[in-house]
């Protein structure tokens, strides 16, 4: 049975990882749509999806990675905490051949259904680590006091009250009498 994953339309940071079983040659084209008959990558049909965006997608060998290993790329390349990488991370390091990456932006923001078949294999899915929010108080001692301290602002003069009435009264005129001279003319 084949593995199911939805994508809703809001998701972000989701990070799919996949092996992609495919001979050298074969794999150059396998992110290349069909300009000539108009046919979709055949990416979108390992994945059973119809649109993709190749800027958001990684295919790659994983010898590209000595020294850093798929582990070390996923958290310091992609941003996956390191706490959800260690329990895989030996696992992740020994992969071999190709490793296929699709970020959430690369459904462009709509919802989707992947289905992934052959030579696509799922090894897991990671999401990117937040930035932690950190509340503290501002250092200076400038930045101690509420708002209330503020004084209020005062109310409106009846001066300028009747000078924005008169504002917007010759506003409507000079639209009025465009409007005859339009209609006139």
């Amino acid at each position: 049975m084949s593995e199911t994953f939805h994508v809703t339309a809001s998701e972000r940071g989701v990070i799919r990882l996949f092996t992609v079983n495919l001979a050298a040659d074969q794999i150059e084209g396998f992110t290349e749509p069909g300009f000539e008959d108009d046919t979709a990558a055949p990416i979108n049909a390992a994945l059973g999806v119809t649109y993709l965006d190749s800027d958001f997608v990684e295919l790659f060998p994983v010898s590209n990675l000595a020294g850093l290993g798929l582990a070390g790329y996923l958290q310091e390349g992609l941003g996956v905490a390191e706490a959800d990488i260690k329990p895989h991370a030996s696992r992740l390091n020994s992969l071999n051949g190709h490793v296929l990456i699709v970020l959430s932006a690369a459904f462009g923001g709509f919802g989707a259904t992947i289905t992934p078949t052959a030579p696509l294999k799922w090894i897991g899915t990671y999401t990117e680590e937040g930035a932690s929010i950190q509340f503290e108080p501002l250092p200076s001692k400038a930045a101690k006091g509420t708002l209330t301290d503020m004084p209020a602002k005062p109310p409106k003069s009846d001066a300028r009250i009747g000078g924005m009435i008169a504002m917007y009264a010759l506003i409507a005129m000079f639209a009025l009498v465009g409007l005859i001279i339009w209609v006139a003319g």
